[in-house]
């Protein structure tokens, strides 16, 4: 299976937005900056771009609408919490977007991080039940997309009677669209397998990641990463500017992140800032780097081209085949993934004994 990219829309035109307090953002979009980088992607190898949800950013729904009227070929994946707005209701919102953009749109689900932000929302419910009532959620989904005649739902979260919809899904090659479940939890791993096309999670060694990744990939849920890029001519330079940029996101950052942690119950979250500020080195792996995740949230790839796309297809070994990018900026790291890395994925896909017999890059010994 050939791996496939995707990016996130977040920061695009404010590169250091997570260093700053959700209340100190702006839920106002820059759609130039959004849809100039979603135009990049369609020139990059890249296929879909992140919506993400936030009471700190615009609706993502709305937003998807806006984007793929102004561009031709990427797929907008909006982001949906399943405490915010009813099952049917989030049908029609996505099959309408299809309708106007032939079908680019994703959906990824997230149960949700932050129990004072959901109280935002009017939704109040403990981590575990929020998986509960997401596994409801997707399933009246998957009813209302099946069409197979009126909907009938009667459950703990959500009660529907004789539910139709006029809008369906529209598009050339699905009848529902591609459906991404964040969380590392062991509740989003059963929620994703029984109603997800893929398990969007934090990354690990991948020696950690394979007992945990394959199991859910043979029960026919593929599984994706969540991770930062920084690519440049050589290791040693991207070494450098990885120093760099941890002295500004440092700086930038303060006390942010750790006040964000403070506060959520991800468990996604906590376990990679676990990794992150419980080893005795912040290279878990000769190009995985977690230096910026205390203040960026992100871990990242760093090096050359070539070992980034060496990366990339040993995660791959590892059952992984999804990647959600994002970098610092984004249209610096985009161009340089589309121009350099993605060619020489793509080469060694096919051509698995030539990437086999290329040479590991040599442990970091920090920065």
């Amino acid at each position: 299976m050939a791996l496939r990219f995707h990016w996130s829309l977040s920061q695009a035109g404010d590169p250091w937005r997570k260093t700053q307090a959700p209340s100190a953002q702006s839920g106002v979009p820059d759609l130039a900056a959004q849809i100039a980088l979603c135009r990049l992607a369609e020139q990059s190898g890249v296929e879909s771009l992140l919506l993400a949800f936030s009471f700190a950013r615009p609706d993502p729904i709305v937003l998807a609408s806006a984007i793929g009227a102004a561009t031709e070929s990427v797929t907008l994946m909006v982001a949906c919490r399943s405490g915010v707005l009813s099952p049917a209701l989030f049908v029609q919102q996505v099959n309408t977007v299809a309708a106007l953009t032939g079908g680019r749109i994703s959906v990824n689900i997230v149960a949700g991080h932050s129990p004072h932000e959901h109280g935002y929302y009017g939704d109040f419910l403990p981590h575990d039940e929020r998986y509960e009532r997401t596994r409801e959620f997707l399933a009246v989904c998957g009813a209302f997309w099946r069409r197979q005649g009126e909907v009938e739902h009667h459950g703990r979260y959500y009660q529907i009677e004789k539910g139709r919809l006029g809008t369906p899904f529209v598009s050339s090659r699905r009848t529902a669209p591609e459906i991404y479940l964040s969380g590392n939890s062991p509740q989003a791993e059963a929620v994703a397998i029984e109603h997800a096309d893929v398990l969007l999670r934090y990354p690990d060694t991948p020696e950690k990641l394979r007992p945990r990744v394959l199991p859910i990939v043979e029960r026919g849920t593929a599984v994706g990463l969540r991770l930062a890029l920084l690519i440049r001519p050589t290791r040693e330079e991207a070494r450098a500017d990885a120093a760099s940029l941890l002295a500004i996101a440092r700086e930038k950052a303060g006390t942010t992140r750790k006040e964000f942690v403070g506060k959520t119950d991800s468990v996604a979250f906590r376990s990679t800032l676990a990794l992150a500020e419980g080893g005795e080195s912040s290279w878990l792996t000769p190009w995985l780097w977690t230096g910026l995740v205390p203040f960026l949230g992100e871990m990242c790839v760093v090096g050359s081209a070539a070992d980034v796309a060496g990366a990339l297809l040993e995660l791959g070994d590892a059952g992984i085949s999804h990647f959600l990018f994002s970098g610092w900026p984004d249209e610096r790291e985009m161009r340089t993934f589309g121009a350099e890395v993605v060619p020489r994925v793509r080469q060694l896909e096919a051509a698995p004994e030539a990437a086999a017999a290329a040479p590991a890059p040599a442990r970091s010994q920090g920065l």
